[in-house]
This record gives C-alpha cells, sequence and structure tokens, in this order.
C-alpha cells in the first residue's frame, strides 16, 4: 500500500502539490489523472525520494522510500523509459540494478523474455525505439518482483498489441493482491484498465473514488428515443412526468428513467420507436468536467480557425519526466502471467528505421 499524507511541494513561489492525501490499495488499478501542470509527476517523483517534498509524507508499506533496504524487491516504477543508460545493452541496464539490490542474475533473463526483448538483449539501448525502450522500462519495473508497482504514461509509444500487453498485464499483477499505480493522459486506455481513480488539479485532489462513481457523478446520462411518432411521444412522456429534451428528427433525450420503463411506456401507447438507447458520458467527458477549473494550459484556435473552444481542452502530456535511475523497478509477476508480447528480433531493423516514431 502507498499512502500520501498531507504532501506539498513548493518551486518558489510556484505551489505544485498542495497538501495531498490519499491511499493506493492493493487489489485493484488505481488511475492517476489530471491536466498538463497538476502535479502528477511531482507527485510520483516524492514517492520515490527523487524530490524531497516541502512538507508531508510517503510510505511504502508504512516506511518511507529512503528506509527499504532493497527498494526494488518493494516498489517497482517506471517514470521515464530513456532514463537507461544508453550506452549499455538492455541486458547489462537490468544487470546493473540486479545487482544492486541482490536480486539474482537470472531474473534479467526472465524479465527480459517478459517484455518480449529477449532477441535484443545484447543491443545498446541508445538504438531502441521509443517502444522498446518503454519495454525495458517496464522490464525494469518487474525487476525485483515488487509488491507496488507505479507506472507512469506505460503504454507511451507501443503498438496496438503492446498497448493490449500491457493492460493486460496491469489486470493480472492486480489481480495477484499487489498495489498497481498508473499515470496516463490516454482516457480512453484508463477507462479499460483502472478501477479506481483519484484525480488532481492543480496540485490539490479532486477526487478519490471508482471509476463507475466518477463517470456518474462526473457526466450527464440519458436514454435517446427516435420515433416517426414525436406528438404521441411527447404526450406519453409528459403524462409519465419524465423531463425530455426534443432534437431534430423526432429524438428524444429523456432523464430519469431507464430504457427498459421506456420502452414499456412505448408499448402501451402503441408508439413505433426506431431508436431507445442509453447515452453515458465517457471518461474523457467526465474527465473533462471534473477538471474544468483546474485546467492550467489552455488550447486556442489559431489563425483563421474559428474563435477559441468553449471550454478547457487538455492537451497530451509527454511521459512524466523522471531523472536518472527514476525508470527503475521490480520482477516477473507471480502466477499465472499474460501471454507473452511478441518478440522485436525480427523487427529490429525497421526499429531502428523508425527510432524517432516509435515502435
Amino acid at each position: 500500500m502507498i499512502e500520501v499524507e498531507g504532501l506539498t511541494k513548493r518551486y518558489g513561489r510556484k505551489l505544485a502539490v498542495d497538501h495531498l492525501s490519499f491511499q493506493v490499495r492493493p487489489g485493484v488499478v488505481t488511475g492517476f489523472l489530471g491536466p498538463n501542470g497538476a502535479g502528477k509527476s511531482t507527485t510520483m517523483r516524492m514517492m520515490l525520494d527523487l524530490d524531497n517534498p516541502t512538507s508531508g509524507s510517503v510510505r511504502i508499506d508504512g516506511r518511507m522510500y529512503h528506509e527499504l533496504a532493497d527498494p526494488l524487491k518493494h516498489i517497482g516504477a517506471l517514470l521515464e523509459a530513456k532514463a537507461m543508460h544508453g550506452g549499455r545493452t538492455a541486458y547489462n541496464n537490468l544487470l546493473c540494478l540486479a545487482q544492486s539490490n541482490r536480486i539474482p542474475r537470472q531474473r534479467v533473463d526472465q524479465v527480459l523474455d517478459m517484455v518480449g526483448l529477449t532477441a535484443v538483449a545484447k543491443r545498446k539501448s541508445k538504438g531502441f525505439s521509443l517502444g522498446m525502450g518503454q519495454r525495458l522500462g517496464i522490464a525494469s519495473a518487474l525487476l525485483g518482483d515488487p509488491e507496488i508497482l507505479m507506472f507512469d504514461e506505460p503504454v507511451n509509444g507501443l503498438d496496438p498489441e503492446g498497448i493490449h500487453w500491457i493492460r493486460t498485464l496491469m489486470k493480472a499483477l492486480a489481480a495477484e493482491g499487489r498495489t498497481v499505480f498508473v499515470s496516463s493522459h490516454l482516457m480512453s486506455e484508463m477507462a479499460l484498465t483502472a478501477d479506481h481513480l483519484i484525480v488532481i488539479g492543480q496540485g490539490r485532489l479532486l477526487a478519490n473514488t471508482s471509476m463507475a462513481d466518477f463517470i456518474q457523478q462526473n457526466s450527464r446520462s440519458f436514454a435517446r428515443v427516435r420515433t416517426p411518432q414525436p406528438e404521441q411521444l411527447r404526450d406519453a412522456l409528459r403524462g409519465a412526468g419524465l423531463a425530455a429534451t426534443e432534437t431534430d428528427n423526432g429524438t428524444f433525450e429523456v432523464e430519469g428513467s431507464e430504457t427498459e420503463a421506456l420502452g414499456e411506456l412505448a408499448a402501451t401507447h402503441r408508439i413505433t420507436l426506431h431508436e431507445l438507447s442509453a447515452q453515458r458520458a465517457s471518461l474523457e467527458e467526465a474527465f473533462m468536467q471534473m477538471t474544468a477549473e483546474a485546467v492550467e494550459y489552455h488550447a486556442h484556435a489559431g489563425p483563421g480557425e474559428g474563435a477559441p473552444p468553449a471550454g478547457p481542452v487538455p492537451g497530451q502530456v509527454p511521459a512524466g519526466q523522471g531523472a536518472p535511475g527514476a525508470g527503475q523497478a521490480q520482477g516477473p509477476a507471480r502466477g499465472q502471467q499474460p501471454p507473452a508480447p511478441q518478440t522485436w528480433g525480427q523487427d529490429w531493423n525497421q526499429g531502428q528505421d523508425q527510432r524517432s516514431k516509435g515502435a
């Protein structure tokens, strides 16, 4: 378990993190969300003693990070894939980490195989594409077989197969009872992965709730009904005391009623329906609603592109800014492992040509 208590960080006059308190519990994937400049990366760096808090504390299973004798056996983290030494091979990068934390050498081979990098283990990491570097960072996070894993933008640079693999891996680790804490700006991916959400804005805690409750509390849900008999439906809805917003083409948006009840109402009044569907907001829409007042950086339309958007449009954010050594983590999952990803051996030449694009 990770326990954050009153965590605060100032950089001169800038308050980056403002008295954050929350717990990251085992057995679920906890998503860490926030717009640009919210303080997510700073918070994660303070968890690993890479930055010193102005006040407050972070405890890893009841202890401060610097109190852990072999930290990679307790918490594995991927904050910045490019933190690896470019002049060392993938194998030697992991071997150095293993030796510094008294981890058996055979673990290196195991995690390289687990992330699909066995075929390029003897290649220097400076020649890796973005996706290959990300896999190496994930391998370092698994190296010590820790109970706690922390990932900042883990799918950055991965191809669709790799994204599916890391999603499956995180869910499998949580199912084993481990603590999994992941930050990402890819809302669609987070919606498929996380069970619980911690949302911050301008350094302050905005939400600490389940995924389902977060979407329900921060978005509008309604039933869409489309009929060639709008007058009859309008009268039926009014008679049932239901509020409805009428749109074009005989479509109604009805709040406060389930689709089953609306279908029965239409059948009772012999109203033909061409559409009856439940409409619920996505995680992205709920996130935008929740953080509308906490967005620090707004994008605006360029010359000739019309007026600026009415609401905030958070831009995509690069992976968390970890210093060299920040992307270190722990070992192969216990029990059943998710299917191993495809190896990069046969794609090495292609990866060489696409380094700047990511794999």
